[in-house]
């Protein structure tokens, strides 16, 4: 396997996401490489249509601080350096952007979770690990959500 210097997690702070940071956290503790978790707030998506749209930023930025301080917790716990990156890109897909940071960071690997929707649920919301996987600049370890996933 080849050696990845630096891993990238983009996290969310749901079950699924967590699953991805812990196989995140043991590949980089067995590599001695570096994590960096990464969030990322799409401004156009919180705010649309929304009258008090400065609340609703500020309730994002809150949650994904906090999402990626609880991160970052179990990083240290586990003996893994890691840092955080909190992103705000106004129309931006999640997978643009985790390309993005990829290329700045000079990331080695994407580790993703992924919800495993399937039929209309995939249709309506998407899927954010495919598109990481579509944009990604190098390699993505996709790690699959299990039953009663959120």
């Amino acid at each position: 396997m080849a050696g990845y210097r630096r891993i990238l997690v983009p996290v969310d702070g749901s079950e699924t996401s967590n699953k991805a940071l812990v196989a995140a956290l043991n590949l980089a503790r067995d590599m001695g490489s570096t994590v960096r978790l990464l969030h990322s707030i799409d401004e156009l998506a919180m705010v649309s249509g929304l009258e008090d749209s400065g609340y609703v930023m500020q309730v994002a930025r809150d949650y994904g601080a906090k999402t990626l301080e609880d991160g970052l917790a179990v990083a240290r716990a586990a003996g893994v350096d890691a840092d955080t990156h909190l992103i705000e890109l106004p129309g931006q897909r999640v997978g643009e952007a985790v390309a993005a940071e990829a290329k700045a960071w000079e990331a080695d690997l994407i580790v993703v979770g992924t919800h495993g929707r399937k039929g209309i649920g995939r249709v309506l919301l998407g899927s954010g690990a495919e598109q990481v996987i579509r944009n990604a600049p190098v390699p993505v370890l996709v790690i699959r959500g299990g039953p009663g996933v959120d």
